[in-house]
Formats: C-alpha cells, sequence, structure tokens
C-alpha cells in the first residue's frame, strides 16, 4: 500500500521506516529510510539484515565540504550519476565501525 506523503512525514517523525520508492525507469526498487536522530542499534540490524544494501546517510554538497569528505569519483560515468563519497563513520565512540552500536553512532 502506498502512503500518502503526510503519513509518510509523520512515521520519519515517530522514528519508524518508510520506504520510499524510486520510478521503475530509474532502479525500480525501494530505500528504507528513517530519521537520523532516531536511529538505534536495532534499526541498523535491520537495514543490513533485512535491507541487505548499502546503509547511507544523504548529506548536503555544502555539509560534505564542511567535512571535507570527498565524492568516491570524480568523474561519475554511471547511469543515475549517484553520488556516492567516500565511507564514513563516527571520529569518537566507535570501535571498529562494523558492529551495529557504532552505525547507529
Amino acid at each position: 500500500m502506498l502512503a500518502r506523503i503526510e503519513e509518510a512525514i509523520e512515521d520519519i517523525k515517530q522514528g519508524r521506516f518508510v520506504v520510499i520508492v524510486d520510478d521503475e525507469n530509474r532502479e525500480n526498487e525501494g530505500d528504507l529510510a528513517i530519521a537520523a536522530e532516531k536511529v538505534t542499534p536495532d534499526a541498523i540490524n535491520f537495514m543490513a539484515k533485512e535491507g541487505r544494501g548499502l546503509i547511507c546517510l544523504p548529506m548536503t554538497g555544502e555539509r560534505l565540504d564542511q567535512l571535507a569528505i570527498p565524492l568516491m569519483v570524480q568523474d561519475n560515468t554511471s547511469k543515475n550519476c549517484t553520488a556516492f563519497t567516500i565511507s564514513i563513520e563516527a571520529k569518537r565512540g566507535v570501535s571498529t565501525g562494523i558492529s551495529a552500536e557504532d552505525r547507529a553512532t
């Protein structure tokens, strides 16, 4: 069932996952999304086990520049031109960066 945008916004505010579906002419997939301030180790585990894809953090270009996080490639030749950056993890409060607890930091 597709929800109205207002319902999805309320779910995000409440710390619930939403699935954002893209166009069938793009990747024809759904992405799990949750508000960053609501992320828990359980939510990370759910994304890793059930989503089975990359766990990403969306960020504006301005914020990426402030944090000096470069794009993964300078000449993006992928069909959809998805602007992935190098991988990141917290500067403090983590051990290996692999555990759900570290990823929720």
